[in-house]
């Protein structure tokens, strides 16, 4: 499912993958997170930290009327404070979607899935 966008000149449709891809570039540009986790772990591996090219297995993008609603899935550093990591992880992705694609992010829904250790 894509998000539709209506104006005067046409519509824009931005897919879920390119919405996925700059949610994961967001997310894993924030200190303290060390990558992006699946889904649904299980299947695709519990200890699996997921690179640019499946950013989409950890990013549920859904839409509704007011906006779009994103969730999340990141593994953090250990030591790290996760809240203020999730906080900044939450204003990230709103502001890049905002700036990026002219998307309002009406939900930005962050789970940890999982703690590492930081490499230095």
């Amino acid at each position: 499912m894509a998000v539709k966008m209506q104006f005067n000149q046409g519509s824009i449709e931005i897919e879920n993958d390119v919405i996925a891809t700059i949610v994961g570039g967001a997310a894993t540009d924030n200190y303290g997170v060390v990558g992006m986790a699946s889904q649904t772990p299980l299947r695709d591996g519990v200890n699996q930290i997921l690179n640019g090219d499946n950013f989409s297995k950890g990013v549920v993008v859904r839409q509704s009327e007011e906006g779009v609603i994103v969730d999340v899935f990141i593994i953090v550093g250990y030591g790290m404070k996760i809240s203020e990591i999730s906080k900044s992880v939450q204003a990230r992705v709103k502001n890049d979607l905002n700036v990026m694609l002219g998307i309002v992010a009406k939900e930005v829904n962050v789970t940890v899935q999982g703690v590492r250790m930081l490499e230095d």
